[in-house]
């Protein structure tokens, strides 16, 4: 089973927390869809052996394609690649552009899964982060789309400056009132070179906290668990036959293909990024050459990226795998490092499988790195 991921690097405008790549200028969309299709064709033999199971579009903003350029981009992948019977189709989506003509077409289309981006149904959280959409367009959006998709996963955000633990709870409840079976949900963060960077740093936004974060992330997980949702992943929730499949797969280390400027590629051994930059990107393509990185992961680096994803989710590390992938040393590192967290109760052992704790779970990727095998320094 393998993925096709495709980056739109397009966006209406700019969220004041987003460091993902993407433009506001539209004019060379025709130029990047013409490459996001070479790059398909160029890159099929990577997939010669495997069939496709998932095709994910994210960004960027995907919605703001026409629904015939998104089929055209579905079409190339079906056309080039071994697909599966019954893949998933994800398109993230932003509620603004979610008209009821727009929906009816998705609908209509082979995409089969929506990711909408509510992030929240206060317009004031809304008007801090920059977002496109208002509260009345989010829950709209919503209302809509339910009668049309089963299969519909919404983005929220905690820990936004002045968001109380009140507003917070009636965000998560309005999620659920519109029987939503997948909610993925994150922190919100503070990235360097972003807008929202600059306004704390002003003084025009208080700064993230980190405590009412960690305090706003245990009141989801108990929520959601009581409205039958399994957190099969630190930040992703899903009720049965509704976890991501796209999810799912990379949190298990399976293969994807990443088309697009900055999009990432992972087989099993190597990692490659293509370059983020949206001219450069289509100039190299026209010129049929790949403009992107390649790094070969060595065992060390795939110990620490299953101890990175094996963490983060329900299935947690098994020791009988990292005993059969990197062998005895790597096993008796792994029990060493996780003692400590095991005895504070962060981390415990279920059999042969080590699994994050309630407690530990806003903590797990630096729990994850605590457990990574570093390079040996060199004598001076």
């Amino acid at each position: 089973m393998a993925g096709i991921y495709l980056h739109i690097p397009f966006c209406k405008q700019a969220c004041h927390y987003c460091d993902f790549h993407f433009s506001t200028n539209l004019k060379k969309k025709d130029d990047m869809l013409e490459s996001l299709q070479k790059e398909l064709i160029m890159r099929k033999d990577e997939f010669k052996n495997q069939t496709v199971a998932t095709i994910y579009f994210g960004g960027g903003t995907p919605s703001v394609l026409s629904t015939g350029e998104i089929d055209m981009l579905i079409q190339a992948v079906y056309e080039h690649y071994e697909v599966e019977k019954d893949p998933e189709i994800t398109l993230e989506a932003n509620p603004d552009d979610l008209s009821s003509k727009k929906l009816q077409e998705l609908a209509d289309s082979k995409v089969n899964r929506l990711s909408i981006g509510i992030q929240s149904f206060f317009d004031e959280d809304l008007t801090l982060m920059n977002r496109a959409h208002n509260a009345r367009q989010a829950k709209e959006s919503l209302r809509e789309s339910t009668t049309l998709f089963d299969n519909i996963s919404i983005d929220l955000i905690y820990g936004i400056p002045n968001l109380d633990h009140e507003r917070w709870k009636v965000n998560i409840e309005t999620a659920l009132s519109f029987n939503i079976p997948h909610i993925s949900s994150y922190a919100l963060t503070v990235e360097p070179r972003t807008a929202l960077k600059k306004f704390i740093e002003k003084g025009i936004v208080p700064d993230v906290d980190d405590e009412i974060s960690e305090e706003q992330f245990q009141i989801l997980c108990s929520t959601l668990e009581k409205a039958g949702f399994a957190q099969y992943e630190i930040s992703n929730f899903g009720k049965p036959g509704y976890f991501s499949r796209n999810n799912t797969a990379y949190w298990k280390g399976k293969t994807y293909i990443g088309i697009g400027p900055s999009a990432h590629s992972f087989n099993g051994t190597q990692r490659s990024w293509n370059i983020a930059n949206n001219s450069r990107y289509i100039q190299a393509i026209k010129k049929a050459e790949l403009p992107r990185e390649v790094e070969t992961l060595g065992k060390r680096d795939r110990y620490n990226e299953y101890m990175m994803t094996g963490l983060r989710t329900m299935w947690g590390v098994s020791l009988n795998r990292v005993m059969d992938e990197f062998g005895q040393h790597f096993h008796d590192y792994l029990l060493q490092q996780a003692e400590r967290h095991i005895t504070d109760r962060f981390l415990f052992l279920d059999g042969d499988t080590l699994l994050v704790t309630k407690k530990g779970k806003f903590l797990s990727d630096g729990l994850a790195a605590d457990l990574f095998m570093l390079p040996l320094e060199k004598k001076k």
